[in-house]
């Protein structure tokens, strides 16, 4: 499986490709969404994305926003994973078409947990 992580946080994207690497994942990163529509765009097609709320250029609202737009995109599963804890904020990205939300700061195991629900682990991977 290919995960795509974006976050504008070179060690934040470090961390979580390290739980995704155990996990049984290959990595692609990008700094912000629109480096990951560009990804995207040009023919990556991750099972999953990592995605930060907050970043410049264009941010994980806006992603999410612009991916589902795009038929062939429709599978890939979204994950915010982000500082934004409102309820509003939560709501807004999954009603965009995110299926999971996790707020920072957070672990490993939540982070696998929620790969697990939404039946995205590899049997045996070890984080």
């Amino acid at each position: 499986m290919h995960a795509l992580v974006i976050d504008d946080s070179r060690s934040m994207r470090m961390i979580l490709a390290r739980i995704l690497r155990g996990a049984g994942f290959e990595i692609t990163e990008a700094g912000h969404g629109q480096e990951a529509l560009d990804h995207l765009t040009g023919g990556l097609r991750p099972d999953l994305c990592l995605i930060d709320w907050n970043m410049p250029v264009m941010n994980g609202y806006e992603f999410v926003t612009e991916v589902r737009k795009v038929r062939e995109w429709r599978d890939i599963t979204l994950m915010m994973v982000t500082t934004e804890s409102e309820h509003s904020r939560i709501v807004a990205a999954l009603a965009a078409g995110a299926h999971e939300y996790v707020i920072k700061p957070f672990t490993a195991d939540a982070i696998l947990d929620k790969l697990e629900l939404l039946g995205l682990t590899h049997d045996g991977a070890i984080a």
